[in-house]
């Protein structure tokens, strides 16, 4: 017979809640344009990213974000088996003490390709300084797939750096490795995949950020935005029968105005099934300067017609089945309250508004609060995201009073939708409590010229709440 002491209990007991926290949490499909939770309830911060396969297992890399700097602040790895719920692994690449990519430096657009003659993962990255004037594509390398790496400085060409910025990766379905830069440029790794042996594609038109490249049926698409900053666009794409042109230009990847669905490419994942294979486009809602606690991700199933493709319509969530490779929209089933409910208790200054054909509640209104109380699972939110709004600042509660969760949620649009745009965990079954308020904050930047983007305003909007019950 087993016996077993008292802290041995403890310890199981502690794994147990442990593990029935993360079933609690777990989520059931991919939600795009709403803040996502690791294992330990902390948000997902990884944009700008790529994932690998691995046997059953997804790796997600991507940049961590703080929301009082642009500085290089790592570059994080998480895994997951159904590409919904995401455990993180480790910070692969720390900030160095010293050096390019030390403190107050930028790190972005971090890519990982695993090289199939050596074995060896090589992360690719845009390095540079905070005022972009040292740009250059480098690398680190790992012996396992979740680091750490050892940042290795830039990747060269004929013994000089590659002086771009944004960069992204490519592997060819015979194991051979390419860097892509803005511009349209393509550069062929070596075998080892540590230095560049040649330029396969020169530049295909001016601008062409975010590239991405992906392959289908012997045809490459290339995906490439506008300069806007950190401003959505419309994304546009090329296609070639090879890697060295001629590119086709084949126009907008989404309808034209949607701005990508509010979002910039920066991958493209084959999910490949025993029935069918979903091309997943990736992409980053940028929040400046809240990279951290209000930038979310916009992942989109593309639809094919001969070589033509395109995200027709944006789905809020939809479902992937990683071992056959379908895809299907899924809606948000739940109890709606509407925001002229009773059920909503607001404070401060509130005008209803037609978005479209949708009504909304605005307020920018520095005292406004909206709450709601509610038994349920889960609780989400949709609203009108327009150009004069501003950051919601969104608090979840038990019966008791404890803060669950916060969050910082962008409500700002350069193109108006009305959309989710917040979703909590699943939860025990309970009473909860969720508040809304103005943060007086939205999202802004500036240019060489001092020339202010994004929000003209601050308001926030409510349409309706959606609970799980």
């Amino acid at each position: 017979m087993i016996k077993l002491t008292r802290n041995t209990i403890l310890l199981l007991l502690l794994n147990l809640n442990s593990l029935l926290a993360q079933q609690q949490h777990k989520t059931d499909a991919i939600y795009s344009g709403i803040p996502w939770y690791d294992q330990n309830g902390k948000i997902v911060s990884a944009h700008g990213a790529n994932i690998i396969q691995e046997k059953d297992k997804f790796y997600l890399f991507g940049e961590v974000h703080s929301d009082t700097s642009n500085a290089f602040a790592g570059f994080s790895c998480y895994s997951s088996k159904d590409l919904y719920n995401w455990k993180f692994e480790s910070i692969a690449l720390p900030v160095q003490k010293t050096g390019k990519l030390g403190p107050n430096r930028v790190g972005e657009r971090v890519k990982v390709i695993k090289n199939p003659n050596t074995g060896e993962y090589i992360m690719f990255m845009h390095v540079d300084t905070l005022s972009y004037k040292d740009q250059f594509v480098g690398y680190a390398v790992a012996k396992n797939i979740a680091g750490p790496y050892q940042f290795k400085g830039p990747v060269l060409f004929n013994g000089k750096a590659v002086k771009k910025w944004d960069m992204g990766i490519f592997q060819d379905t015979d194991g051979t490795g390419y860097v892509l830069t803005h511009g349209g440029l393509i550069y062929k790794l070596s075998h080892d995949y540590k230095s560049i042996v040649a330029e396969t594609n020169k530049q295909i038109t001016s601008g062409f950020e975010s590239p991405t490249l992906f392959k289908k049926d012997n045809i490459y698409y290339f995906i490439g935005s506008n300069l806007t900053s950190w401003e959505k666009n419309d994304n546009y794409y090329y296609t070639s029968q090879s890697l060295n042109g001629p590119w086709i230009a084949r126009g907008l990847i989404a309808p034209k105005g949607t701005l990508t669905w509010n979002s910039q490419a920066t991958f493209v994942l084959p999910i490949k099934g025993s029935k069918d294979t979903t091309f997943m486009f990736m992409g980053d809602r940028w929040s400046f300067p809240r990279q951290l606690s209000a930038a979310t991700y916009v992942w989109q199933p593309i639809s094919f017609n001969n070589q033509q493709i395109t995200i027709p319509h944006y789905q809020n969530v939809w479902q992937i089945n990683t071992q056959t490779g379908e895809n299907n929209a899924m809606p948000i089933e739940g109890k709606t309250v509407n925001y002229t409910s009773k059920q909503i208790v607001y404070n401060g200054n509130w005008t209803k508004q037609l978005n479209g054909d949708e009504p909304t509640n605005r307020s920018d209104d520095k005292t406004a609060t909206a709450s709601i109380n509610f038994v349920g699972k889960r609780i989400g939110i949709y609203s009108a995201v327009l150009p004069d709004n501003g950051y919601a600042n969104i608090t979840l509660f038990d019966k008791k009073g404890h803060v669950l969760f916060h969050s910082f949620i962008d409500l700002y649009s350069k193109s108006p939708m009305s959309t989710l745009v917040y979703l909590s965990p699943m939860l025990p079954r309970g009473e909860y409590k969720l508040t809304m308020d103005t943060t007086g904050e939205r999202p802004n930047w500036t240019d060489k010229s001092k020339t202010i983007y994004g929000s003209t305003g601050g308001f926030i909007s409510i349409n309706k709440f959606i609970i799980h019950e």
